[in-house]
């Protein structure tokens, strides 16, 4: 499973697992149904305790991208993804927010601002 977490970012170690996770599942690239991997062995993969790993779960869970099953394991469930890509485009118009208000108290402009950005989005 391909989840990078950061111990040198501002966001939770929960945070980072449950919004990748949610971004594969968006993507895609997780199918509903899928078994995901227990909670201890992604705390092994992922080098953290098995209480970050069950808090990203249970947020995952309480906002329907996956289903617990109890003794079988922790399943992809079926989401509306135009609900869940609408979600994702709301932080996303938070996080830009936060760029031009940043932008404009450093004086960068609209024009640098964009190259600043095509830059980022073709590096990634």
């Amino acid at each position: 499973m391909d989840i990078i977490i950061s111990n040198n970012s501002n966001v939770p170690i929960y945070e980072q697992i449950k919004e990748q996770f949610k971004s594969k599942i968006i993507a895609g690239e997780l199918s509903t149904g899928e078994l995901l991997p227990s909670i201890r062995v992604l705390a092994k993969d992922l080098r953290c305790s098995v209480i970050t790993t069950k808090n990203a779960y249970e947020e995952l869970e309480k906002e329907g991208f996956v289903k617990t099953i109890p003794a079988k394991g922790v399943y992809v469930s079926k989401i509306n993804k135009e609900i869940a890509k609408e979600e994702q485009l709301k932080k996303i118009e938070k996080m830009l927010e936060d760029v031009v208000i940043l932008a404009k108290i450093n004086k960068i402009n609209k024009k640098e601002l964009n190259t600043i950005l095509s830059i980022i989005y073709e590096e990634r």
